[in-house]
This record gives structure tokens, C-alpha cells and sequence, in this order.
């Protein structure tokens, strides 16, 4: 009986791979930009499987681009500095002690953790932040935020370079003001920004919710960008799904095919996306 159990195992993965063959021959060569939130590492084993699928796309002859944040980290290494940490509208005033906790949190601890798990599973990953190669040049939000960045400039140059010799790029939400000075930026606007300099295929947001959820509740598998605008309008995306929903118009506006909303703790929630019928999450496609 066993054995049985474990041949009908067999088929079943041997059927899964024979239906992906569509996607892997659709995504054969394509830049996928994954947002990986703070909120959705999870546990090591959590990081250990995302790392497997990420080298996955990569062997498979996608170009996978990993941009993370880091939030939780950054709140924890500040309390245990006993730094304070304002916010103004809901974002994090950085000053120069603080900003100097965010570069050595994101490009150190959090970067290396996952760059350390994606070579772990074979793959070639390299951690950068929007500082290297001028990869992100920035101008200043808000003065009364301080050191907080918008991307004004950029420079992919260098991550093309990497996909040429199949290196994976992980990249720390960081970027080089006019004067040379470090700034932070929102995890999901690095994301966007880097995708639509990319021209990516797709940008992949994960996150701790399983995507667009329309006034019932029910989360929306496939939207237009005018869809997103008009359920803005009308309150049904509200929160925090705002900026996520706002930094998808911007990637397609900069000229990424898709964005995609999805739950990053969801097991293989990135293979799921891109190699099934069914996907994962909200797709937002242009009008």
C-alpha cells in the first residue's frame, strides 16, 4: 500500500510538471521583480522554501530580481538601541542616528539572511542596495522626514550584467541622494521602480494578505489598473493595500505587463503565480 501511495505521488508531481511545461516556456527569459515583505520572511524554514523557488525560476531561464524590506527588524534593532522613532502620516521620520540603523539592518542582517538562503539552495545571489552602481538615485521626499528617498534616477545597467552571468540579484531598499548621502526608501516604491526600469514582465508583491478584496470581501483574482483607481475612489482599498495598490499603477505605467498582489506566507506562493492556471493573489493589468 505504501508503495502505491508513493507512485500515485510520482504521477501527480510527473502531471504537475507536464502542465507547467505552457508557463516555463512562457517566462523563458523574463524579468520578475519579487517585493519580499518584512511581514512575509516568516520562519527559516518559511525563507528556505522561498529561496528554493527563486533558484527554481532561475534554472528554469527566468530572471528573478528579490527586493526586500524589513520593517519588523529595523522597529526591533531600534527599541534595542533605545532610539526613538517618530512617524508623520504613517511614515518613519529618519534621522541621521536612524538612518544609520536602517542601511546596517537592511543591507546587513536582512539582505545577507537572505542572500545566505538563496546560495544555500544552489542558486548564485548577490546582495546589493540601490547605493551600488547608482543603481537608485534619489531625491528627497519630505524634509520633515528626513533621510527618505523617491527614486528619481535609475541605473539597471549592473543588473543586467548579473543576469548574463546568472546571478540573482537581492537588493536593499537604499538610495544615493544628489549629494552622496544615504537615504531610505519604501520597500514596495524600490520594488516598482526597479521593475519598471527593468521593463520587467512581472512584479510580484508579497505580502500578509491574499491580495485585492472587493466590498464583500472576497479577494479579486484579475483587475484592471481603471478597476484599482475607481475601488480607491470608493473606499474599497483602503489601508495599507493603498500604497501597494499605487506602487502596481506606477510599475505599469513605467511599463511592467503585470503586477501581482499575493500572500507571501502561502507555501510556493511565487510558483503558484506564474506556473498554474489558477495563480495566486490579484493580477492588475493597463487598461
Amino acid at each position: 500500500m505504501k508503495t502505491r501511495a508513493m507512485n500515485r505521488d510520482w504521477i501527480a508531481t510527473a502531471a504537475t510538471l507536464s502542465s507547467a511545461l505552457p508557463y516555463l516556456q512562457r517566462y523563458d527569459g523574463a524579468i520578475v521583480v519579487i517585493k519580499l515583505g518584512g511581514h512575509a520572511m516568516g520562519s527559516d524554514d518559511a525563507m528556505e522554501s522561498f529561496a528554493r523557488d527563486v533558484v527554481l525560476l532561475r534554472q528554469v531561464g527566468v530572471n528573478p530580481v528579490v527586493v526586500h524590506g524589513g520593517g519588523p527588524m529595523i522597529n526591533a534593532m531600534l527599541d534595542k538601541l533605545q532610539i526613538r522613532s517618530d512617524f508623520v502620516g504613517g511614515k518613519r521620520v529618519t534621522d541621521a542616528a536612524t538612518v544609520e540603523v536602517v542601511e546596517m539592518v537592511l543591507s546587513g542582517v536582512v539582505n545577507k539572511r537572505i542572500v545566505q538562503a538563496i546560495n544555500g539552495q544552489g542558486g548564485r545571489a548577490v546582495g546589493l542596495s540601490g547605493k551600488d552602481a547608482n543603481l537608485m538615485v534619489c531625491d528627497q521626499a519630505d524634509a520633515a522626514l528626513g533621510f527618505v528617498g523617491t527614486p528619481a534616477q535609475m541605473n539597471p545597467r549592473l543588473l543586467h550584467d548579473l543576469f548574463t552571468n546568472d546571478v540573482i540579484p537581492v537588493i536593499a531598499p537604499l538610495g544615493a541622494g544628489r549629494n552622496g548621502e544615504t537615504l531610505n526608501v519604501n520597500g514596495d516604491t524600490a520594488a516598482g521602480a526597479i521593475a519598471a526600469a527593468l521593463k520587467a514582465d512581472r512584479l510580484l508583491l508579497l505580502t500578509d494578505v491574499s491580495g485585492v478584496k472587493n466590498a464583500a470581501g472576497e479577494v479579486v483574482t484579475e483587475l484592471k489598473a481603471g478597476q484599482i483607481r475607481e475601488m480607491t475612489r470608493d473606499g474599497t482599498i483602503a489601508g495599507g493595500m493603498i500604497p501597494k495598490t499605487e506602487t502596481a499603477l506606477d510599475a505599469l505605467h513605467g511599463g511592467v505587463r503585470a503586477a501581482v498582489i499575493l500572500d507571501g506566507r502561502a507555501p510556493n506562493a511565487v510558483l503558484l503565480e506564474l506556473f498554474t492556471e489558477h495563480g495566486a493573489g490579484s493580477i492588475i493589468r493597463p487598461d
